[in-house]
């Protein structure tokens, strides 16, 4: 099997280690990985202001840089949402964007639907995990269980999260626009943080503005993307 790894702007500039674990453990699991060097923004900020003329060339560079990919898989579910559901909206009528629709993956569902990986190993055991459902994991790609399941198996103690399933107020442009809001949807998300020794998520963004926002107020807890963690499941 052949994966081309799409790595998306917040992973590589703020969590490139979130890129390295995807493409250790796929290797790991028998998948060649190819990491296309052409890639750039999947054109989700510009797509999401309303932009949507200035979002198509990004979109149709990324289906001819993702052309010969059997599967295309990313850390994240938001460019994944990006690929796998707008894409097809944004390019109406476009046979390669439902192609490539079709082929696209966020990691955790990668592994469980496609290649029916459940159990990576015990390198999580008897860590205590809070885990944040991104919204457009969750809400626009029904990734709910898969990381959940992964995480367990691997020994994770799973902590209940009254909001684990709230929106954490980064949305993008969202957090720049209404950063009042924003920042008080961090804050009720937070207050009612569990006490975890690391906080994941599929989204880079969403662990971006918790960390932040932890930071600001004096929270001292490890923050890593939900590939990292998976890896280290695997690795021991």
């Amino acid at each position: 099997m052949r994966v081309a790894l799409f790595i998306t702007c917040l992973a590589d500039q703020f969590y490139a280690e979130a890129g390295v674990a995807a493409v250790r453990l796929l290797r790991a699991l028998g998948v060649e990985v190819d990491f296309p060097p052409g890639q750039t923004c999947c054109g989700q900020p510009a797509f999401n202001a309303g932009y949507w003329d200035e979002a198509r060339p990004l979109a149709r560079r990324t289906l001819e840089v993702f052309r010969e990919a059997e599967y295309v898989v990313l850390p994240s579910g938001s460019c994944a949402s990006m690929l796998k559901n707008h894409y097809p909206e944004l390019l109406p009528g476009n046979k390669e964007a439902l192609d490539l629709s079709e082929r696209t993956y966020e990691l955790s569902a990668f592994l469980v639907r496609v290649l029916g990986v459940e159990r990576l190993g015990e390198g999580l055991k008897g860590v205590k995990v809070a885990y944040h459902h991104g919204c457009h994991a969750l809400r626009e790609l029904g990734v709910k269980e898969e990381p959940l399941l992964l995480l367990k198996n691997a020994g994770a103690e799973l902590l209940p999260w009254e909001a684990a399933e709230e929106c954490c107020g980064f949305g993008g442009l969202f957090s720049v626009k209404l950063p009042e809001v924003s920042l008080s949807m961090a804050d009720r998300k937070l207050s009612t943080l569990p006490e975890a020794e690391v906080l994941t998520s599929t989204d880079a963004g969403c662990l971006l503005h918790l960390s932040g926002r932890m930071a600001k107020r004096g929270v001292n807890l490890r923050v890593a993307p939900l590939a990292t963690l998976l890896w280290e499941a695997y690795a021991g």
